[in-house]
């Protein structure tokens, strides 16, 4: 079984999240920016869907290259129930293999492919959902956990 990196990453407050401070299952998921269609679509269902997550004891962190400042102004705007984590060099994106060169409009640019990990506490990689679709990722993670659990 593969193991998710060590990584120390601010929140939106600027609270360090890290392995360590993981107490169980979580599901970090990777997305390229704010505030941006897919991405708002994406946050939005996980929050209406929180009580489920709980229920299943799975906590949730989105990580992005956005500052703490556009963090904590998505989470406003949408009232976000989770914390969302600061990868502004994108070393955590480049470790995972998960910044890659992405073509929109015609043009060619860096960014973060959309992508989901759900790690135990001990930071083993129980599932990678890749090229995540904003609309249908909660309802494959769900679809994952009750196939495995």
């Amino acid at each position: 079984m593969k193991t998710f990196p060590k990584f120390n990453l601010e929140n939106q407050d600027g609270t360090e999240i890290s392995n360590e401070k993981l107490k169980g299952k979580t599901l970090i998921y990777f997305y390229p920016k704010d505030n941006t269609p897919g991405c708002t679509t994406q946050a939005c269902d996980l929050r209406d869907n929180m009580s489920t997550f709980n229920d299943l004891n799975i906590d949730v962190y989105g990580v992005s290259g956005d500052s703490k400042q556009k963090h904590k102004n998505f989470i406003e705007k949408h009232d976000l129930n989770f914390d969302l984590l600061v990868d502004e060099d994108f070393k955590l994106s480049e470790t995972l293999g998960i910044y890659k060169e992405k073509k929109m409009f015609g043009k060619t640019f860096m960014g973060i492919e959309r992508t989901s990990f759900l790690i135990d506490e001990n930071s083993n990689i129980l599932n990678v959902f890749e090229k995540v679709k904003p609309s249908d990722h909660v309802e494959d993670v769900k679809r994952w956990i009750e196939a495995n659990d």
